[in-house]
Formats: C-alpha cells, sequence, structure tokens
C-alpha cells in the first residue's frame, strides 16, 4: 500500500497527520506500506518534517495540488514495483488526521473487489465555530437517511483527503490530472465512466481542519468561508 499526501507550507499539521498514518499502517502489517510527502513550493519546513514523520519525501514546485498527488502517486508506485499486482493507493491531506482503521477499512473493501474507495470527511474540534461547523454539516449530511434505517450511507462527496484505488485502476484511467482543484472529482468521474467498482462509504472517516483560508482553490476551505459570510451578512 502507498499513502499519497501532498503538502504546501504544512510544517505545522504534517506531523500529526504523518503519526496518524503511521498507527494505522501498523494495523496492516504484514502488508507493506509506504508513505510519499509531495513537498510542492514550500518555503518552509514541511519536507524536514515529513523525513522525521517516517515519509519519502519528493519536492515540486507546480503549485498545483492535481500535479503534487500526481508526482506522489508515481513515486509510491515505484518504491512499490516489486510489491506485486495488487499495490494499493491512498491519499489524505497534510491537515489531516487519520482513523487507526483507516487502511484495515481500504484493504478490506479492496479484498471484495473494489477498485476504489470515495470517504467521508469531518471538522476537526476546535478549528470551526460551533455554528459554522453546524451549518457545514446540516449540508454534508443532507443525503443520509435516518436513524430508522439500517442502509448504509452511499454519500455523494469526493475528498482527496480520504480515497483510496487500485493502482491498476488508478493507471488505466491515466491518475490525476494537473489540476489547481478538483483533481480528486475529476479522477473518480473517470473511474466510473471506466466501469470501475467504486465504494463510497462513511465508516472511515477522517479529520480535516476547518480552515476558512486554504490551500487549493474552491476546496473546504471556501466552502467554509461563504458559509461563514452567510453568517455574518444573511441576505435580506
Amino acid at each position: 500500500m502507498g499513502v499519497v499526501i501532498p503538502a504546501h507550507n504544512e510544517e505545522h499539521d504534517l506531523g500529526a497527520c504523518l503519526r496518524t498514518v503511521q498507527t494505522s499502517a501498523a494495523r496492516v502489517a504484514p502488508i507493506p506500506v509506504v508513505i510519499v510527502v509531495t513537498a510542492d513550493a514550500c518555503t518552509d519546513a514541511t519536507a524536514a518534517v515529513a523525513v522525521r514523520g517516517g515519509a519519502h519525501v519528493i519536492s515540486t514546485h507546480c503549485h498545483n495540488v492535481g500535479a503534487a498527488r500526481a508526482a506522489g502517486a508515481r513515486r509510491a508506485l515505484e518504491l512499490l514495483d516489486d510489491a506485486g499486482p495488487d499495490v494499493w493507493l491512498a491519499m489524505t491531506d497534510a491537515d489531516t488526521s487519520v482513523p487507526s482503521g483507516w487502511l484495515t477499512h481500504q484493504a478490506h473493501w479492496a479484498r471484495r473487489g473494489y477498485d476504489a474507495i470515495l470517504g467521508t470527511i469531518r471538522l476537526a474540534p476546535m478549528t470551526t465555530a460551533r455554528l459554522l461547523e453546524g451549518r457545514h454539516n446540516a449540508q454534508y449530511f443532507r443525503t443520509r437517511r435516518g436513524s430508522e434505517t439500517q442502509e448504509p450511507w452511499e454519500h455523494p462527496h469526493v475528498h482527496g483527503a480520504n480515497l483510496g484505488v487500485s493502482a491498476s485502476a488508478y493507471l488505466g484511467v491515466g491518475g490525476f490530472a494537473a489540476l489547481p482543484t478538483g483533481e480528486d472529482r475529476d479522477l473518480a468521474a473517470r473511474l466510473s465512466e471506466a466501469g470501475h467498482r467504486i465504494a463510497r462509504t462513511d465508516e472511515h472517516p477522517v479529520q480535516t481542519a476547518g480552515r476558512l483560508r486554504g490551500r487549493a482553490p474552491g476546496g473546504l476551505s471556501d466552502v467554509l468561508a461563504s458559509l461563514r459570510a452567510a453568517l455574518t451578512h444573511p441576505a435580506s
């Protein structure tokens, strides 16, 4: 398994992310896990933090999250070249903490014959105001059925912070495109169009920072910023 983490000036959050990924990796032993951090256009100590956290590091200067994810995936596949045909790539973000069973769950879905997994997120505690978090959650969970049903929630979301894909499916659709935002949705769309089996699951949500100023345009931070603006200046 390869875990790919793009990072742009994430020296403050990356260490915590890597600790949770390492814990999750230990749970899938003896499956080999390599962690690759793409330090993209960093001017801080992101690369040094990644090395201390046990990750392989590559440096890019593209200012582009899609290109950074693609570069990280290429490096992970190079490192796992001798691992056999069933290599799995797991994606997360540098401001995200993954649950201890994150990779175990992904391995489970892969064994069931799924080619990709689209997981969910939760806003990390203490990173957003409670009212803002409530507004976000009201939108995020609006398609989830009530507690009266036992049906799993096949959610509509796609997050680079919680995504897994088999190497064969990933390569078959051409990998991540060099998009400044939406590279995760673009990949998921191409996987679906190619007929790959995709699981949409809420079983292993990750916790991601509720930042109002993010790294990628049009991402979660912009969504939260627009929600805050609506709270501050409601339409008359």
